[in-house]
C-alpha cells in the first residue's frame, strides 16, 4: 500500500511540475485568461460558467496567441477543440456558420462500424479496411458510454428471402460481432420468419425465411455535436460561431494567425496562433487553397440525401438495412425521435454551403422503401415530411504520389507552411481523428502540451455527468412537466435538463404545470428557445435546425413554429421588428431550400386537377375560411377551430355564423346548379 502511495504521489508531483512549467514558460502575461484541463473531469462535471458568445468574440480579439486555431465547428472541429483544450493547449476554433451547420448534422444518425467495410475486408483480405472497422466499433461503443443520453443501442434488421443468404449474412454478422470484442453493443442473432413478423410488422411476408438481427448506435448529431462544443468551451477553449476565416498570415513561410470576421456584426480583425487546422469537410479546398493558391483539390463531394416519413413506417425500437438496393447501394430505414429516417443517395455533386434534395433522389427513397414493404403500408410521396442533402467530402490523399484514388478513411496531411488538413472520415471516429490530428499539430508546430496523449476516451460529453435513464421522472415531479416532454429533455439535454426545466413558464393549466409546447404535436417548449441562445443559437435557423430538431423532423411543423420561436429568441437578443422579418424570410427560404419544402410542394402541384372552375372557386372559399389568418396554408390549430365550429353548429349551440351561412350559400348554389344541368337535359330529351 506504501509503494502505491509513493508512486501516486511522484506520478501527482510530475504532473504539478509540468503544469507550473508551462503556466510560466506562457508567452502571455498574466494567464488567467485560459484555464487548463485536468484529467479528473473525465468523470467529474465541469463546474466552469458557459461563457457568451459576446465573451468568446471578445476573447478572440483579446491578442492572445493561441497554440490551435480550429477553422470548422463540425464533429471533427470541436473533437480537435475538445482533444487539444483538455491536454492543456490554448485552443480557439471558429465556424463561419453555425455549429454542425454542415454534413454533421445531415447524416444517417447512426453510429457504426460500417458492416459493408467489414464484409470487403473479408472478401478481399484488405487489413487496411479490417483495421478501419476495428478503430470505428471501439469508438463507437466510446460514444454510447460518453453520451448515453443522447445515443442508444440500436437493433437493425437485416431480411432474408432466399435461404442460401441465412448463413452468410449470419457468418457476416456474428464476425462483426467478433471484431468488436469486448466493445460489442449486444450480440447479433437470427429470427424465424414468424418473430421477425412480430418484431417489425410492416415487413413484406412474401418469400420471407426469416431474419437476422445486429446492433449499432443512434445518435441525435448536431445535439452531439453541440455538445462537444459545449464541452470544450467548459474547458477552456475559445468557441465562436459565425465567424469566418477571410486570410491566412504568415511569418517566414510558416502559418502565424489568421484574418476573422464576425458575421453578425461585420467585424473584422486578426488572431495569432502557432498552428492552424483545417477541418472544413467539403470545404476542405477553399482553405488550403488560401495558404497555397496552386494547389490541386482533393475534395470529391458526394451528396447524400435522406427523408424523414411517419412513425408508423417502422417499429419505434428497430430498425432496419437494404444491404443491396437496384443499383448496388445499401439504404438504412431506422426510428428517430418518432418518425422514420431512409437514406441514404451517393451521387457526385459540387461543394455548396446550401445543399437541396431534389426529386429523383427523394423518389429513388421511397421506391426501394416500397420494395419491403408489405401491402398495408401504401407508400406515399405526400407522406415525405422533410427531406434533406448532406455532403459527403471523399478525399483523395496528398500524402501519397497517386492522388487519383480516394481515401478509403480520413487523411491528416500537413502542407509546408503548417496548415493542417484533416478531412474525410466519418462521425463515428470522429474522436479518433481529433486525437490524431492534435498529434500532427504538436509535432509539426513543436508544440508544448501538458499530456502528450489524447484523454478523450471516455471523456464524459456535456450533460451525461448525472444523467439516468429514469432521470426524467424527477422532471414530471419537481417541475410540473409533461411525460412526453420531460423524456425528451432528459434525452436532449442530459443532466442539464433541470437548467432548462428551470426556464420554463406556466401553463396557466391543471396538468401540464410548466411548459408551453411551441407546436402541439412535438415536446418542444418555449424554455428550450431560452436555453439555446445560452447554447450559441444566433438565427432562427439555428433553433428550428439545431437546437431542436423541427425542421429535420417536420418541415411544415417547423414553419408554423417558426412565429413563436422568432417572437422568443427576439426577447432574448433584442431584435427589432425589421430583424425579426428578417430572420422569419430567411428561415423560410431555409425551409424551402434546404428542409425539402419546395420540393414537396412541386411534387403536389404536379398531381392533375380534375375540377370544374366553379368547384375550384368553391373550394377555395372553403379554405379560406378555414385559413383565417391568410397564411396560405391549413395548419392542425386551423382545422382544430374549425372542426369545433362545425360541432357547435350541429349542437345547436350556435345558430348563426358566416360560416354555417357560407355553407347554406353553398348548398344553395349546388342545388341550382344541379336543377339547372336537369333542366338542360330535359330539353335536349324533348327536342329528340
Amino acid at each position: 500500500m506504501s509503494r502505491r502511495r509513493i508512486i501516486a504521489s511522484g506520478v501527482a508531483g510530475v504532473a504539478g511540475a509540468a503544469l507550473a512549467v508551462w503556466a510560466f514558460s506562457a508567452d502571455d502575461s498574466p494567464v488567467n485568461w485560459y484555464s487548463a484541463a485536468t484529467v479528473s473531469a473525465k468523470t467529474v462535471r465541469k463546474k466552469r460558467p458557459l461563457p457568451t458568445r459576446t465573451e468568446q468574440v471578445a476573447n478572440l480579439q483579446a491578442g492572445h496567441t493561441y497554440d490551435l486555431l480550429i477553422i470548422g465547428g463540425g464533429a471533427t472541429g470541436v473533437g480537435c477543440a475538445l482533444d487539444a483544450t483538455t491536454r492543456g493547449l490554448r485552443t480557439a476554433l471558429v465556424e463561419a456558420d453555425d455549429f454542425a451547420s454542415g454534413t454533421s448534422s445531415r447524416s444517417t444518425k447512426l453510429i457504426h462500424g460500417g458492416v459493408r467495410y467489414l464484409q470487403k475486408a473479408i472478401m478481399q483480405l484488405d487489413y487496411d479496411q479490417y483495421k478501419m472497422v476495428k478503430e470505428a466499433l471501439h469508438e463507437r461503443a466510446n460514444m454510447l458510454e460518453v453520451a448515453p443520453h443522447l445515443t442508444r443501442p440500436l437493433p437493425i434488421l437485416l431480411p432474408v428471402y432466399k435461404w442460401w443468404q441465412v448463413p452468410y449474412y449470419w457468418f457476416g454478422i456474428k464476425m462483426y460481432d467478433f471484431v468488436a470484442g469486448d466493445r460489442n453493443v449486444k450480440n447479433s442473432y437470427y429470427l424465424s420468419k414468424k418473430n421477425t413478423l412480430e418484431l417489425f410488422p410492416m415487413l413484406k411476408s412474401d418469400n420471407l425465411c426469416g431474419g437476422i438481427v445486429y446492433y449499432d448506435g443512434q445518435q441525435d448529431d448536431a445535439r452531439m455535436n453541440l455538445a462537444i462544443a459545449l464541452t470544450a468551451a467548459r474547458h477552456g477553449a475559445t468557441i465562436a460561431n459565425h465567424v469566418s476565416v477571410t486570410k491566412l498570415y504568415k511569418v517566414a513561410g510558416k502559418l502565424s494567425g489568421a484574418r476573422l470576421k464576425d458575421e453578425l456584426s461585420g467585424k473584422e480583425w486578426d488572431v495569432q496562433a502557432k498552428c492552424i487546422i483545417n477541418a472544413t469537410g467539403p470545404f476542405t479546398d477553399s482553405i488550403r487553397k488560401m495558404d497555397d493558391p496552386k494547389i490541386k483539390d482533393i475534395c470529391c463531394p458526394s451528396s447524400g440525401v435522406h427523408i424523414v416519413l411517419p412513425g408508423y413506417y417502422s417499429p419505434e425500437h428497430m430498425g432496419l438495412l437494404d444491404p443491396a438496393t437496384s443499383d448496388g447501394r445499401v439504404i438504412f430505414f431506422l426510428p428517430w425521435l418518432k418518425g422514420t429516417i431512409a437514406g441514404t443517395t451517393d451521387l457526385p455533386c459540387q461543394v455548396t454551403h446550401n445543399p437541396k434534395p431534389t426529386e429523383d433522389e427523394i423518389m429513388f427513397i421511397l421506391s426501394e422503401v416500397k420494395n419491403y414493404l408489405n401491402p398495408d403500408v401504401e407508400v406515399r410521396r405526400g407522406d415525405v415530411l422533410s427531406a434533406w442533402s448532406g455532403i459527403r467530402p471523399l478525399v483523395s490523399d496528398p500524402n501519397k504520389p497517386d492522388t487519383q484514388s480516394l481515401a478509403r478513411n480520413h487523411i491528416v496531411h500537413v502542407s509546408p507552411s503548417g496548415l493542417v488538413t484533416i478531412a474525410g472520415g466519418k462521425w463515428t471516429t470522429y474522436r479518433s481523428m481529433a486525437a490524431e490530428t492534435i498529434d500532427a499539430a504538436v509535432e509539426s508546430a513543436n508544440l508544448k502540451p501538458i499530456f502528450r496523449d489524447s484523454q478523450t476516451d471516455g471523456f464524459l460529453i456535456e450533460g451525461a455527468h448525472g444523467w439516468t435513464p429514469t432521470m426524467y421522472i424527477r422532471l414530471v415531479q419537481d417541475f410540473g412537466l409533461e411525460m412526453e416532454v420531460a423524456q425528451h429533455l432528459s434525452k436532449s439535454y442530459g443532466d442539464r435538463a433541470f437548467a432548462v426545466a428551470k426556464m420554463a413558464t406556466m401553463t396557466g393549466k391543471r396538468w401540464p404545470i410548466i411548459g408551453k409546447k411551441i407546436h402541439p404535436e412535438f415536446p418542444y417548449i418555449d424554455a428550450e428557445i431560452r436555453y439555446g441562445v445560452r447554447e450559441y443559437a444566433c438565427t432562427a435557423i439555428d433553433m428550428i435546425a439545431r437546437r431542436l430538431r423541427l425542421a429535420f423532423l417536420n418541415v411544415q411543423a417547423a414553419a408554423e413554429a417558426l412565429p413563436v420561436v422568432v417572437d422568443i429568441m427576439a426577447e432574448e437578443l433584442n431584435w427589432n421588428e425589421a430583424e425579426r422579418k428578417r430572420q422569419i424570410k430567411m428561415a423560410n427560404e431555409f425551409l424551402a431550400n434546404e428542409m425539402g419544402q419546395m420540393v414537396n410542394r412541386a411534387s403536389r402541384d404536379k398531381i392533375p386537377i380534375n375540377l370544374s372552375k366553379e368547384e375550384i372557386q368553391t373550394y377555395i372559399k372553403r379554405f379560406q375560411i378555414i385559413d383565417k389568418d391568410r397564411k396560405g396554408f391549413v395548419s392542425i390549430n386551423d382545422i382544430r377551430r374549425s372542426l369545433k365550429m362545425m360541432s357547435a353548429i350541429k349542437s345547436g349551440h350556435v345558430a348563426y355564423s358566416r360560416f354555417a351561412r357560407m355553407a347554406e350559400m353553398e348548398e344553395e348554389h349546388h342545388e341550382r346548379e344541379t336543377l339547372k344541368k336537369k333542366i338542360t337535359v330535359e330539353r335536349s330529351g324533348g327536342g329528340l
